[in-house]
């Protein structure tokens, strides 16, 4: 749970900056690739990352929704362009229209009763999530991936070094 809209901007930043590396590292042709077909492809989790975050918005924040046309979700880069756009938004609609007590108010989603810093902090652990699910599929399609947490495999080839298997 987020106690300070400074601590969630910190986070946020640094995990939009993540999250937009995965996005930039896309294909046209990598969108479609999935584990089977009764689950989302590369660019179905792309698009569910896109419009997640305009899900605050029935918290009480508002910014405008992602461009929800064909033509963003069959582009990797109108998909990467919508979640530069959005995670802009959402990190500007808290720090301009929520204060650190408004993080502490709860709101019922649900069913269960959820303050607000708890909710920034799903939809930052959402995010996340997808990644992982993204990198996977990544490989899959041949892409290289970017470093996040720390070098990847590649990266560490790529620097002559013995790779930690």
């Amino acid at each position: 749970m987020f106690t300070s809209i400074k601590d969630f901007a910190a986070e946020w930043t640094n995990e939009a900056e993540m999250t937009q590396k995965i996005m930039n590292a896309l294909t046209d042709e990598s969108l479609g690739q999935a584990i089977t077909d009764k689950h989302r492809t590369l660019g179905g989790l792309a698009w569910h990352l896109v419009e997640s975050v305009h899900y605050m918005t029935s918290l009480g924040l508002a910014f405008d929704a992602p461009d929800n046309s064909d033509a963003v979700k069959k582009s990797a880069a109108a998909l990467a362009g919508q979640y530069e756009r959005v995670s802009r938004a959402i990190l500007q609609a808290v720090e301009t229209q929520w204060t650190d007590v408004k993080l502490l108010e709860t709101q019922t989603i649900a069913g269960q009763e959820w303050n607000n810093g708890g909710s920034l902090r799903f939809t930052l652990m959402h995010q996340a999530h997808h990644r992982g699910q993204m990198t996977v599929l990544m490989r899959q399609a041949g892409l290289k991936l970017p470093d996040l947490y720390g070098p990847t495999y590649d990266s560490w080839v790529e620097q002559g070094m013995e790779p930690l298997a």
